[in-house]
């Protein structure tokens, strides 16, 4: 060990300032508790759902851990999140949607489906930056009523344009994936025996 090394080793075993922040310090850690509580080990408080909510919407990162076993309980309370939003206010997934997402489950195609409609999502939040520069930076929550209203009457055109290019991308996008499983498909199946399995 070089003596920079021991000396900055010494520094943090001693509590001084560590060189820089590690991905664990930047993570925010919360911990879920038996009695459903969720404890933030940054302001060293309990905190809600709502300050769950509050996170994501600012883009920051976390990680929702079991306080006994550590386990990894991220995906649970975004689904919460995300299950209070379509029984709170105006739902964003049809009934039928979620019947469809449903059926995917155990599905041959569970795992593209998947990556589809991720890479989907990343396209459209793309489009809804372009839209936010488009607007001045003011977005959807920035208009009126009557603002909206107006606005969307001038920019229909250019508002028209951007989806039409995301239904574009996101048609390419499911071409793409689906030969992708067809070469893999071929690999695992070669031509001389078929799809089927026969010569």
């Amino acid at each position: 060990m070089t003596q920079a090394k021991a000396r900055t080793r010494r520094t943090s075993e001693a509590g001084g300032e560590a060189p820089g922040p590690s991905a664990e310090a930047v993570v925010r850690v919360l911990k879920k508790y038996p009695n459903r509580r969720l404890y933030d080990t940054r302001t060293s408080g309990y905190i809600t759902l709502a300050d769950v909510k509050k996170m994501v919407l600012d883009n920051e990162q976390f990680v929702v851990r079991d306080a006994k076993t550590s386990e990894d309980l991220t995906r649970s309370i975004l689904l919460q999140i995300i299950l209070e939003e379509e029984t709170g206010g105006v739902p964003m997934f049809s009934t039928q949607m979620l019947a469809h997402v449903i059926r995917f489950y155990g599905h041959t195609m569970q795992g593209l489906m998947g990556s589809y409609l991720e890479k989907n999502i990343q396209a459209f939040t793309e489009l809804q930056q372009r839209f936010s520069e488009q607007s001045g930076g003011l977005g959807a929550k920035g208009f009126s009523p009557e603002m909206w209203t107006q606005f969307m009457s001038v920019q229909a055109p250019m508002m028209q344009g951007l989806m039409t290019n995301y239904l574009e991308q996101s048609k390419a996008l499911f071409v793409q994936m689906q030969d992708q499983m067809q070469k893999q498909a071929g690999t695992l199946f070669p031509p001389a025996f078929g799809v089927g399995g026969k010569k």
